[in-house]
């Protein structure tokens, strides 16, 4: 069995256990916390939850530890460290971050002769994958990421972080009229501003500058400063009844042409009830591979692009070729 540890237990740690639950050669050896231990509460039985702390002391538990950051300023920091012990992924999603991210692990785990695989997860992650394979088979095209509606984890933690707010959700929505131009093939050339808006609902400290909170969401680099976004302040009670699901998805739309002059459009999509359970799910099949590929004497930094699909499934070889090629 694979002995899996969980470093953060928010709403994508408890994703991850769920995955790991439903995979037949995985158990769950710990979870770790930041926060008190005794402030947690989880669902599998005879797991003890420690302080993170305890990490360095543990390190024959656990054979692969799963990374939850609770924002994408968390794991620059928190998987190059523990790189260096363990078998590490995490689910880092700011692209424009993710060489520099990759460099950093990339040092710790050969450091600490460990595979640490970045960047998992739905996107990045497996339209990421997509797109790699679209553009390698029709290299005459183009690629377009489509997200929504859907709430964005990270865009939300990143609203949450500013002074004032309470809580948020951020909602990612595809403009329908680019999304319709797409699929027809008429590959439009689209700014990040006419492929997407954002919509956030914050509830807000009693007393806080709403003004500037609003101003603060729009302006944030990476997250908000290229899109249009409105911004909703919502009570407390608002929040948990109309928003308390995590639904999310997308498409990946490639349009590409042969030599011969014929059009194809090649599309991957998702529609996620959940979120982190989804995301959860693709971490754990990433943390098999990490695994698998730590046996076979490989370390260093990996990506999804660096990873052969066979890696991800518990099945073996033979019965992959007997049952799904």
């Amino acid at each position: 069995m694979i002995k899996i540890g969980i470093l953060g237990y928010g709403n994508l740690g408890r994703g991850v256990e769920a995955a790991i639950k439903q995979s037949p050669d995985m158990v769950l050896t710990g979870v770790y916390t930041r926060r008190s231990p005794d402030s947690l509460k989880i669902n599998t039985e005879g797991v003890e939850v420690r302080h993170v702390s305890e990490l360095e002391k543990k390190r024959d538990d656990i054979d692969v530890l799963v990374i939850c950051g609770g924002s994408a300023t968390d794991l620059p920091e928190m998987t190059p460290k523990y790189a260096k012990l363990y078998n590490v992924i995490d689910s880092f999603d700011t692209h424009a971050r993710i060489p520099e991210h990759f460099a950093n692990v990339d040092a710790a785990a050969k450091d600490g002769k460990t595979v640490g695989v970045i960047s998992c997860g739905w996107d990045p992650g497996m339209f990421s994958v997509n797109r790699l394979y679209s553009t390698s088979i029709l290299p005459v095209g183009s690629a377009y990421t489509f997200w929504g509606k859907g709430v964005s984890q990270g865009h939300s933690d990143a609203v949450r972080r500013i002074e004032g707010v309470l809580d948020a959700r951020q909602y990612t929505i595809p403009v329908e009229k680019a999304l319709d131009s797409v699929r027809a093939g008429e590959n439009p050339e689209l700014t990040t501003r006419e492929k997407h808006t954002r919509e956030c609902f914050v509830v807000a400290d009693e007393g806080a500058d709403k003004a500037r909170i609003e101003n603060e969401i729009k302006t944030m680099p990476n997250y908000f400063s290229d899109y249009d976004t409105t911004v909703h302040f919502i009570s407390a009670e608002e929040m948990k009844r109309d928003h308390s699901s995590l639904p999310h998805g997308g498409s990946v739309i490639y349009s590409g042409q042969t030599a011969g002059g014929n059009n194809h459009v090649v599309e991957y999509s998702l529609k996620l009830d959940s979120n982190p359970e989804f995301t959860g799910a693709v971490l754990i099949a990433y943390a098999r591979a990490a695994y698998r590929l730590g046996c076979e004497g490989a370390f260093g930094a990996k990506t999804v692009f660096d990873i052969a699909p066979a890696y991800l499934s518990p099945l073996s070889g033979e019965e992959l070729r007997a049952h799904y090629l």
